[in-house]
């Protein structure tokens, strides 16, 4: 039932889960030589069976003091070096020629020319790793083969593809040594084509490929250093103040322990349950039915009345007095403020039929229900004492929840960035992998579900769909990054190894599988994040107001 209006839970959660899908190495399907320069290796797109998402506990709200600190950056976490360590000991026989240039969303295309000492060099190693394994007859294994009588063993297509695939992973490594330190994990692409590689490779004997990498975004504040004297609004919903939600929850226990009964000599009155159908229609400008709002109509639904605030403002109204088995038509005007953009300032015909009317035959409000409105109270005033503190321990919490939440906002919107598509691919795919296992939560899905859910299709349409809402959590992200660095701020070892044990039991006791150098990430990441939030909080100023 749309009408309702329901608060609504953002999906993209700060912890987050390893990503679903990998990027590829090239734009089509490929092969790649291991270290042993021969065995081959396919890289696919597949996706992987997503974990659950990491939690941190209580303690994580907070910052402690004490013991070491670990100091991160947000290069720290974005950008692993891209370089294998074993450049430096493979000494090539010549230097390659890389060109850098600057491409779209923080990304560096390098193109790359590499000598034909290099390519002859690749190629003798590739013919030695094939007598090596290659059982030639007449030859005895390990002993040297003529080059024609080993190419002609193994086929010729397949030394060619094998040559220019040892040149691409001998040579990348080198080639990237100018972004080590700034390019992101699994950002690396080889944009030439392979096929037209091998046709360059066995017509001249040199290879020239360009790559695609993403780099760490860099940050514009705006202003600059904004975020340290930020003047913060906090709106807070009336729904959330301690007072009245514990009356609230106090008239709700009340309630449940009367009897529902059929009224049969009145219309609906404030207090009263009804079972209505609701349908709805546009109507347009000139006053002419236009189409149906599906999103406004319900069977049967369970309407009470003391509940009906959460309601289209005027439906309330609009309906009391009406009996079972009558129905009533009149127009309302959805407001501005109306979580659906297409329905706002619209108005609305709306018909209501009545199909059961309901009143509560409440029991005397004294001490000896206590126990029942709260199992161990044994008097209404601890029943009211003891639900007080929980709504305002609540209250605290949802405060602090909207207090993170401005905050976040206001120093995302400080900040300019062009965020890299693989970081952009990455945390899309966690935070997909967060709602498919909330769905795996709620419901058990069939394999077929499952397998449907986890296509490449259905991570493309998510991606597309939230695309909004993924690049403002990112932006996030990346400021709170920033002032961590920028403010040299600390947190304690002790926590961050609390945290990876506690988030490692979790997993152990869920029975998922976790990388734990990926969960370290994610608990320092969160870790990082609060401790900006709280240096952010107290140097803010601060105003709330109630809509």
């Amino acid at each position: 039932m749309e009408l309702c209006v329901i608060s609504s839970i953002n999906p993209f959660h700060s912890s987050s889960t390893r990503r679903l899908g990998s990027r590829r190495l090239f734009q089509s399907d490929s092969l790649f030589l291991s270290r042993d320069g021969c065995s081959l290796l396919r890289f696919d797109g597949r996706l992987k069976k997503p974990v659950k998402p990491l939690e941190l506990s209580c303690a994580a709200k907070k910052i402690g003091s004490g013991g070491g600190g670990v100091r991160r950056s947000a290069a720290s976490t974005k950008a692993p070096p891209a370089v294998e360590p074993s450049v430096k000991e493979d000494k090539l026989p010549a230097e390659l020629q890389v060109k850098e240039t600057q491409a779209p969303n923080s990304s560096v295309k390098l193109s790359v020319d590499v000598p034909a000492v290099v390519c002859e060099d690749c190629y003798q190693r590739v013919l030695t790793e094939f007598m090596k394994m290659a059982k030639v007859p007449g030859f005895r294994p390990g002993k040297r083969v003529p080059e024609n009588i080993i190419v002609g063993f193994v086929g010729r297509p397949y030394v060619l593809r094998a040559t220019v695939e040892s040149i691409l992973k001998r040579t990348l490594p080198h080639a990237m040594e100018s972004v080590t330190g700034k390019a992101l994990k699994d950002s690396i692409q080889i944009v030439s084509s392979f096929p037209e590689m091998e046709k360059a490779y066995s017509q001249l004997k040199t290879l020239s490929y360009e790559v695609v990498v993403d780099v760490v975004p860099e940050l514009k504040w705006n202003p600059e250093n904004g975020y340290k004297d930020m003047k913060v609004v906090v709106e807070l919903g009336d729904e959330i103040d301690a007072k009245k939600a514990c009356e609230r929850q106090l008239r709700q226990k009340y309630k449940s322990l009367g009897a529902l009964k059929i009224v049969t000599d009145r219309g609906l009155e404030v207090g009263d349950l009804a079972v209505i159908d609701i349908s709805a229609t546009t109507i347009d400008e000139d006053g002419s039915t236009g189409e149906a709002i599906p999103d406004a109509e319900s069977k049967g639904f369970h309407f009470d009345t003391e509940e009906g605030n959460r309601l289209l403002p005027g439906f309330l109204d609009s309906i009391l007095g009406i009996k079972a088995g009558e129905s009533k038509s009149f127009s309302l005007v959805f407001p501005e403020s109306w979580k659906q953009e297409t329905l706002r300032g619209q108005r609305a015909q709306f018909t209501v039929d009545c199909k059961e009317l309901f009143y509560r035959d409440l029991p005397t409000l004294d001490d000896s229900l206590a126990d029942k409105l709260l199992p161990g109270c044994t008097t209404l005033k601890e029943v009211e004492e003891t639900l007080t503190k929980r709504c305002q321990e609540m209250e605290e919490e949802a405060k602090e929840q909207a207090t993170d939440n401005a905050i976040l906002e206001q120093i995302r919107k400080m900040v300019e960035v062009e965020i890299p598509q693989s970081l952009f691919e990455e945390q899309g795919r966690q935070f997909y992998g967060a709602r498919l296992l909330e769905i795996q939560g709620n419901m058990k899905l069939t394999e077929d579900q499952l397998a449907s859910l986890s296509s490449q299709k259905s991570v493309n349409e998510f991606l597309e769909t939230q695309r909004e809402s993924i690049t403002n959590i990112i932006k996030q992200n990346l400021a709170v990054g920033d002032i961590f660095k920028r403010e040299n701020l600390e947190f304690s070892t002790d926590e961050l190894v609390k945290e990876v044990e506690n988030s490692v039991t979790e997993f152990k006791k869920h029975k998922q599988e976790y990388d734990e150098e990926r969960v370290k990430d994610q608990v320092q990441e969160i870790l990082e994040g609060a401790k900006v939030l709280e240096w952010l909080k107290e140097r803010a100023e601060i105003q709330y107001i109630t809509r």
